[in-house]
């Protein structure tokens, strides 16, 4: 089951970061990115922890001491395949919607789509790190627009 919800969430988030880098931004595809792609990522994604910390789903998660304070506990709720899958599944949403954002800015701050590529390309690949390039990038360009200059 869980090789299946997996591979679900990673053939979602593909298409879904594919659409952002590579088509028209239209109004209806973003919404279509926030709501069927972040928006499925985040209910697959409560699901499987809602699930997995009630005992629901794959016991061994659920044998867990549900413990987010400590390093241990942590290691204990995602050691099993269904931890893995809905930790993975956390990353793809939050960076997703981490891509949607740096886009919607970018575009906002008229920034081209050439430039615009691999800074989604990092958010892809590693989010907090694209998200990082992305901050620096914009910058000068939101002090610019700011009220206090």
């Amino acid at each position: 089951m869980w090789d299946t919800v997996f591979g679900a969430a990673n053939l979602l988030a593909m298409v879904m970061w594919a659409a952002l880098v590579l088509l028209p931004r239209w109004p209806a595809l973003l919404s279509a990115i926030l709501y069927l792609g972040v928006g499925l990522l985040c209910l697959a994604y409560a699901t499987g922890i809602i699930g997995i910390l009630s005992g629901g789903f794959d016991p061994g998660g659920a044998r867990a001491l549900v413990d987010f304070s400590t390093i241990a506990g942590i290691r204990a709720i995602f050691a099993s395949d269904g931890g893995a899958t809905i930790g993975w599944i956390h990353y793809l949403a939050f960076d997703l919607f981490t891509g949607l954002w740096i886009a919607r800015d970018a575009d906002a701050k008229k920034f081209s789509r050439l430039l615009q590529a691999p800074v989604l390309l990092a958010t892809f690949i590693a989010g907090p790190l694209g998200l990082l390039l992305w901050l620096g990038l914009r910058e000068r360009r939101a002090r610019a627009g700011g009220r206090w200059r």
